[in-house]
């Protein structure tokens, strides 16, 4: 029996849902089967053919070459010691509050967001750096390791965001307006958190017992000298974007070069560190090219088979309301994203949906924040959230699984906070991108 538009396209999808939950990486595992769709649908000739171009197409466009560049700034920053600096500073200024390792931890992770963006990178380095100081005062070890996983996630908001990247080669958006719509809702959902962990102690105290450390201001503005850095990478990459110095690509070589600059002049960093930091940005980017061809791949089955086109019929035949299609989505990606990582859900999704919105009119880069938004939120979801298994691995035996999944739920709380806030007034992430444009 032969199966339709829609037939082939939702076999195609459950097929990579099923490869994955076997444990297929996700590159592989839409390839595969974008692939096969297209030798079955098509013919043998034209598979074969989208196999011999479109890699070749991906990899020499010299507008990506911005993925590769993020990455080897935000790796730079690390490993010279950046985010370590930051973090003492914000404990320094909020010694005194309630939560205070809560919250030097949010501002640590915000601020280091504009050096990095990758949100694993933040959550697994402020694991090393925070939680040993937040047992040390008896912090809730739950409620502890679930902020430094929450805290991460705002490097996918905070240019330069490499999945913000992503999603701007995979609906083929411009990557410096989506980079800027990022900074108002990233700086927003700190704000949320800083808000929500005073509420959270407040009712909860034991979650976070009073803290004896007292610094002077001078100590205090001290420590201000030390996070230099983090305020030239974030001019140097988003002021440059934001007042069109240069180009995205542009950007993301003067934000590696700054970096690599700044940790020289700290001396912290070695002939041996820029060997080490260049292999593993090699190693990370040939992971997302492979994620960017495989989901370029299924989207061109998805076209090639008309279930693009069927799908979109099928929402003029049953009325589906703008409203109605963002709340099926956001079903959609918190149901997934409890099971499926989040790269895996965006990529795999983004080939349907994103038409589907154009198709009903929805702002783009409106709506590719909302989707951000959800990434985020799937990625502190239990039991896949990627944030909550990189602080696992980097904690050691300090938390377990259990503890990690209650304690990042009043986050999880705190992001539904800021959805309810995107899906009223839509300007938080359309307003900056409009006056880069203006």
């Amino acid at each position: 029996m032969e199966l339709g538009a829609l037939g082939q396209g939702a076999a195609s999808i459950g097929a990579i849902l099923v490869l994955l939950f076997c444990g297929v990486p996700v590159g592989v595992a839409m390839i595969a089967v974008a692939g096969l769709t297209m030798y079955l649908s098509v013919n043998p000739n034209f598979a074969f053919a989208m196999f011999r171009t479109l890699p070749y197409a991906v990899t020499s466009n010299y507008t990506y070459v911005v993925v590769p560049m993020f990455v080897l700034m935000g790796i730079i920053a690390s490993r010279a010691g950046i985010i370590a600096d930051l973090y003492d500073a914000a404990h320094r200024f909020f010694s005194r509050m309630k939560g205070s390792l809560y919250i030097s931890t949010i501002m640590a992770s915000a601020g280091f967001g504009a050096a990095s963006g990758s949100t694993i990178v933040a959550a697994s380095v402020f694991t090393k750096i925070a939680l040993p100081e937040m047992r040390r005062y008896n912090y809730h070890p739950g409620v502890s390791a679930g902020c430094i996983a929450a805290a991460g996630t705002l490097a996918a908001l905070i240019p330069p965001s490499i999945i913000m990247v992503i999603l701007a080669v995979l609906t083929d958006q411009s990557i410096g307006a989506l980079l800027m719509a990022g900074v108002i809702p990233g700086i927003l959902t700190a704000l949320i958190y800083i808000l929500g962990v005073r509420v959270f102690v407040g009712i909860r105290p034991d979650w976070a017992p009073p803290i004896e450390d007292r610094f002077t201001w001078a100590e205090r503005w001290q420590s201000l000298r030390r996070v230099w850095a983090v305020v030239v990478l974030a001019v140097l990459v988003i002021g440059g974007i934001y007042k069109g110095f240069f180009a995205p690509s542009a950007a993301g070589a003067v934000g590696a070069a700054g970096a690599l600059a700044i940790a020289l002049v700290m001396r912290r960093f070695s002939l041996g560190a820029l060997w080490e930091s260049l292999l593993e940005t090699a190693r990370i980017t040939a992971v997302l090219f492979f994620i960017f061809i495989g989901g370029l791949m299924l989207s061109r089955a998805l076209v090639i088979t008309g279930f693009i086109r069927e799908v979109n019929d099928l929402i003029g035949v049953f009325g589906i309301t703008p409203a109605g299609f963002i709340a099926i989505v956001i079903l959609v990606y918190f149901i997934l994203g409890m099971f499926v990582d989040s790269v895996s859900v965006m990529v795999i999704t983004l080939p349907f949906i994103f038409p589907m919105s154009q198709t009903l009119g929805i702002d783009p880069i409106w709506f590719s924040v909302l989707l951000i938004k959800l990434v985020e939120i799937a990625a502190i979801t239990p039991p896949i959230g990627l944030n909550l298994y990189a602080v696992l691995t980097a904690a050691g035996s300090e938390v377990t699984a259990r503890q990690i999944f209650i304690g990042v739920l009043p986050f999880v709380l705190l992001e539904f906070v800021f959805l309810a806030l995107l899906l009223s007034v839509p300007e938080i992430a359309t307003w900056l991108p409009a006056q880069m444009r203006g």
